[in-house]
């Protein structure tokens, strides 16, 4: 749907409050309206007169643009006011610089305009829900191997690289190793670790070189409840992941996985979250159908995220589409290069996966933008399918532009979201 745009501002901070409280960010009138999927609006909100800072990306990726026509539209929007949308998400927040899943990069991903916000959802040891990409990513998204204490609690404590043998250094840190009160004590990073390191403390210093560490400096880790009450007083929409556990469901014999997916939906019931606001996502089919099952209302916008590594696993995907939405499954998200492929030598044009996922009735969302880099090494896994028409940063939105006019997805995930907040602003996305 069509946003409508307001007042943009140039870079600098915007306060908190600026950005607070707004109605829902996806669907609109009664509960009945939104229970006819027909009637489903994806991207529509009202989060008043708020203003959104993109920055000076977007114009840089459209300086990198062949001349042309979608160079031409880009700019000609340079001076027009920009609005928050739902059809930018927030991943992670906004990890491209910002620690991932921390209060700082979830601001910063509202201030880029994101519609939607996600908050990947796993466990503590004692079972309060948090939000990590990953159950054991702790040892290079926190600082949890620079803390002794807690560092010795990891299921595998620091092991020093080999420079001898060339063997790595390995440390495995995970959520269900510590008590609630004993995650609060950590601080997030930006991901990323050295595996040539010989001390914690080169391990913990591995961030790429194309991201950054100036904003790593506080990193406040955060609840699933804690970022719920977060993105109400930001007016942003919620994507949650139930993250797949790393420890044996079920965990201590009698936490199970249906328990686990039951949790996260009663903490948005709990905090009294319409379900037109949440976009509950999993790799695992089962979370899903549960959802669609026990909890028809957060399940009809339920996210089934589609596990494809590489070409070899599209065929297969191709064909359970139609099942899936014979069982209830209404939106479907692949990573960018399943959406995609070359026609020629440089066409990026919609793939078979692209068309058959529109032919069964399914809504597309797909992840993830500002991922790859600067892209002048063809783009690297995200890119697989278009590696040949990859050639620099431009790339970006030329492959936006063909994921939202000719694929036409309802929303992408991003790790700098003002990328996709300037272009669907200027689209009418």
């Amino acid at each position: 749907m069509k946003t409508t745009l307001i007042r943009a501002m140039g870079a600098g901070a915007l306060a908190l409050a600026t950005l607070a409280a707004g109605p829902a960010l996806a669907g609109n009138g009664s509960h009945d309206d939104h229970d006819n999927r027909s009637d489903r609006r994806w991207g529509h909100h009202d989060r008043g007169a708020q203003m959104v800072s993109v920055g000076v990306r977007p114009y840089y990726l459209v300086d990198q643009l062949e001349e042309g026509r979608l160079k031409h539209k880009l700019q000609s929007c340079e001076n027009r006011p920009v609005k928050p949308t739902a059809f930018s998400i927030g991943h992670r927040g906004a990890a491209m610089q910002f620690p991932e899943h921390t209060r700082e990069s979830y601001v910063a991903a509202a201030r880029q305009g994101a519609g939607i916000v996600e908050c990947d959802v796993t466990f503590t040891k004692d079972r309060e829900l948090v939000c990590r990409h990953s159950q054991c990513d702790l040892a290079t998204t926190t600082n949890i191997l620079g803390i002794p204490e807690l560092a010795a609690k990891c299921s595998q404590p620091f092991i020093p690289a080999d420079l001898a043998t060339g063997a790595p250094a390995q440390a495995t840190c995970c959520t269900s190793d510590l008590t609630l009160a004993e995650f609060r004590a950590l601080r997030g990073k930006m991901d990323g670790a050295n595996p040539m390191a010989t001390t914690p403390e080169e391990y913990m210093a591995g961030t790429p070189s194309w991201r950054t560490d100036m904003y790593a400096a506080t990193g406040t880790l955060m609840t699933h409840k804690e970022s719920i009450a977060l993105f109400k007083q930001l007016g942003v929409g919620m994507t949650p992941e139930l993250k797949s556990a790393s420890v044996a469901m079920p965990y201590e014999g009698d936490y199970t996985q249906e328990a686990y997916a039951q949790q996260m939906i009663d903490e948005y019931k709990e905090m009294g979250v319409s379900p037109r606001k949440v976009w509950p996502q999993s790799f695992n089919l089962d979370d899903v159908l549960y959802w669609i099952h026990n909890e028809p209302r957060f399940g009809k916008q339920a996210v089934f995220l589609e596990s494809v590594d590489s070409e070899a696993d599209v065929p297969a995907a191709i064909a359970r589409l139609p099942e899936l939405a014979a069982q209830g499954v209404n939106i479907v998200a692949p990573p960018l290069w399943t959406l995609v492929t070359v026609e020629g030598t440089d066409t990026i044009v919609p793939s078979d996966y692209a068309v058959a996922a529109k032919a069964a009735g399914l809504d597309i969302i797909t992840w993830t933008l500002e991922r790859s880099g600067t892209l002048v090494d063809g783009g690297g896994w995200y890119y697989q399918s278009i590696t040949d028409a990859t050639t620099g940063p431009g790339d970006t939105y030329r492959l936006l532009d063909v994921l939202a006019q000719d694929v036409g997805i309802i929303g992408i995930f991003s790790d700098w979201p003002a990328t996709v907040t300037y272009y669907a602003n200027c689209m009418g996305k």
